[in-house]
């Protein structure tokens, strides 16, 4: 049976026979991939750029050294972002493999996974950007009330190296928004005309 360019069959999700169904189904899949690499790529990149970000000063003889284990907030950056890269990692892989085998399997258990897993590095990319932009923050202009000093006055390549380091993480954190939001549409358009698995050939 059909209806709409959309076949029903008993036990399976809907099958799409229209072209059009198909090439959208095919533009959502390329734009995960290609949104999951570049997470990839950002994500180490941010890591490697607070990590190895290191600045020697010397004050009065004594020789200090700024390094991203002096903040939390950078330390947690650092470490949410070498998760999220072996994360997007694995899902590249999973990606490709399913694109190799011209399948794509619509299972429920596996979507919900994927969508959870998405939503948490999601969260957990946007709390690590944040943490450390106020960070950033305080470093720059300090906190009179406090009695902070502006800490990139006197580092100020390390500040900036940071800073690039946020701006890519930033990019992360979108990234990973706007994929959990792709995630979202594969797993609810499950809940459609049947509940049950299905695999849909290319």
């Amino acid at each position: 049976m059909s209806y709409l360019g959309v076949g029903v069959s008993p036990g399976n999700v809907p099958v799409y026979h229209g072209s059009n169904l198909k090439s959208i189904d095919r533009i959502v899949r390329l734009a995960e991939l290609v949104l999951r690499c570049l997470i990839c790529g950002l994500a180490i990149l941010t890591s490697v750029l607070v990590a190895t970000d290191t600045q020697v000063k010397e004050i009065f003889t004594i020789r200090k050294t700024a390094k991203f284990t002096n903040m939390k907030a950078l330390v947690f950056l650092v470490a949410t972002n070498g998760l999220v890269a072996a994360y997007s990692l694995a899902q590249v892989l999973r990606c490709v493999m399913s694109m190799f085998k011209g399948i794509v399997l619509l299972n429920k258990p596996l979507a919900w996974a994927i969508f959870s897993g998405d939503q948490v590095m999601a969260y957990l990319t946007v709390a690590a950007v944040g943490a450390a932009a106020q960070s950033a923050v305080f470093a720059k202009f300090g906190q009179t009330q406090l009695e902070w000093m502006q800490i990139c006055n006197m580092y100020g390549k390390f500040c900036n190296q940071v800073g690039e380091g946020i701006a890519s993480g930033l990019l992360v954190s979108l990234s990973m928004v706007v994929l959990s939001a792709i995630s979202g549409f594969s797993l609810f358009r499950l809940y459609g005309h049947n509940k049950t698995k299905s695999v849909v050939r290319w």
